[in-house]
């Protein structure tokens, strides 16, 4: 088994209030500590924190994150997976991300020569409403690449920059804009589908609002989205510029299906359900827009006002001389 395993570190940062999945996440932290090293960083409650210590006792390593005074817990588990870090190549992976060898011998390899990494997850199974939220994913494919819930980094690039910032809400794009912004090199990788397990219908609905604030951290996407209600309005009195609207929303998706060999992976009726995510959005942003005048977005019990910090603010950031103010 040694000759199969990778020089990198899997990093899983882990919040949970009780274990449902517990069985099902073991069986798969059995089967990628076969391939790379593991370290769960596991932020959850003192009693769910020991049940898991005592499942994974000499499975993986298996730690508490480090104190640290960030609103936004997956970064403190990340930070500290990157300080304990035994090598050089990091997978940074949600809970229900789920690599198989292949795909996870591709990303490693591609971070030789690229210092971020970013696949494209993938629902399996398909419920109803991992179809409805396949609508968006389809829709970022076209217009450029996904947010998947799981990066492939180099270890000495966050130490250059120490880290990231742990107080917005869109955590990935931070980590994407701070390596860029630091001069490393991100390679999209479109075509190296990884499997993510859907969530629960009741959590999907309680996510809606706030995947919609996260793209206050985007500009050009928010003003669009905001102008898509006062559109759909303005189509009620023109119903055939409302239809052209949403089969224009569907031609779209159906482009994003088809790039980078997708037609093999999303079920050809995929791109009918974006027009139905395009409508929640149209509505979630506005309230989004509400959280955002009135103080943040609530989260883990704080509120977060910012999604991201601007890409040329990190920019500028980065070009200054080391120590300077």
């Amino acid at each position: 088994m040694a000759d199969r395993r990778l020089d990198a570190e899997y990093v899983l940062p882990l919040r949970w209030s009780e274990d449902s999945g517990l069985d099902e996440l073991t069986d798969y932290l059995r089967e990628i500590t076969a391939l790379v090293d593991v370290t769960v960083v596991d932020g959850s409650p003192p009693p769910v924190f020991a049940a898991h210590a005592s499942r994974w006792a000499g499975l993986v390593r298996h730690v508490p994150p480090d104190p640290s005074p960030v609103a936004n817990g997956k970064v403190a588990g990340v930070l500290t997976g990157v300080r304990l870090a035994r090598h050089e190549a990091l997978v940074l992976a949600d809970d229900d991300v789920r690599y198989g060898e292949e795909e996870l011998r591709r990303l490693v390899g591609m971070l030789r020569h690229a210092d971020l990494v970013r696949p494209q997850n993938v629902f399996r199974p398909l419920p109803w409403h991992a179809r409805w939220d396949t609508g968006r994913s389809l829709l970022n494919r076209a217009l450029g690449a996904d947010y998947p819930g799981t990066l492939a980094v180099r270890r000495s690039i966050l130490e250059r920059t120490r880290g990231y910032d742990g107080d917005v809400l869109f955590e990935n794009l931070e980590l994407i804009r701070t390596v860029r912004a630091a001069g490393g090199r991100e390679v999209r990788a479109p075509d190296l589908y990884v499997r993510r397990i859907p969530p629960t219908a009741r959590h999907f609905l309680g996510q809606r609002v706030r995947q919609a604030y996260d793209d206050f951290a985007q500009p050009p996407r928010l003003a669009l989205e905001l102008a898509l209600l006062p559109a759909a309005i303005a189509g009620l009195r023109r119903p055939r510029l409302l239809l052209a609207g949403v089969g224009a929303v569907v031609l779209l998706a159906e482009v994003g299906r088809r790039r980078h060999g997708g037609a093999r992976v999303y079920p050809p009726t995929s791109a009918l359900w974006a027009p139905a995510w395009a409508a929640e959005r149209a509505l979630c942003i506005w309230i989004a827009l509400l959280r955002r005048v009135t103080g943040g977005m609530p989260y883990a019990g704080r509120r977060l006002r910012r999604a991201g910090t601007p890409a040329a603010e990190l920019r500028r950031r980065f070009a200054r001389p080391p120590g300077a103010a």
